[in-house]
């Protein structure tokens, strides 16, 4: 019975960390891929961050113009406390990502850094739009966000 306990953790661990760091919605032809971006940094002084505070079930909306053939696009939420927990959705003009959580960048540090990306071509010009969640938050949490 115990070894039974175990592959089934083992599974459920699987099932959570793999659906987390890759999505695509087979319904829509876009197909946008979403990959860890952890290698991907620019330096402080050009990146565009915005500052805020979430609390329990609060949600806070951004939004970027993406123009014609841009190719990619990064999110960075970063709170450092991963003993909160933020989601990060992701509204393409033509698909929703998401929810992503802290792991689902492949590591749980209290930040969400993703890459999307379209296989097929360049990503949906547009608005797209990003709801941040306090998931699960004691008090008010201090995070920063930025797209590039």
């Amino acid at each position: 019975m115990k070894v039974y306990g175990i592959y089934l953790a083992i599974m459920i661990c699987a099932v959570l960390l793999i659906s987390g760091v890759s999505a695509q919605n087979v319904d829509n032809p876009v197909r946008y891929t979403v990959t860890p971006a952890t290698n991907l940094t620019l330096p402080d002084i050009i990146r565009p961050m915005t500052q805020s505070t979430i609390t329990q079930s609060q949600i806070n909306l951004y939004s970027t113009y993406i123009s014609p053939g841009t190719s990619s696009l990064t999110t960075d939420l970063n709170w450092g406390n991963p003993s909160n927990s933020l989601s990060l959705t992701i509204i393409a003009p033509d698909e929703t990502l998401g929810p992503y959580y802290d792991a689902s960048d492949g590591t749980l540090n209290g930040r969400i850094d993703l890459m999307v990306t379209n296989p097929g071509g360049s990503l949906t010009p547009g608005t797209w739009e990003f709801e941040v969640y306090g998931n699960h938050v004691q008090g008010p949490q201090i995070y920063n966000f930025l797209t590039y």
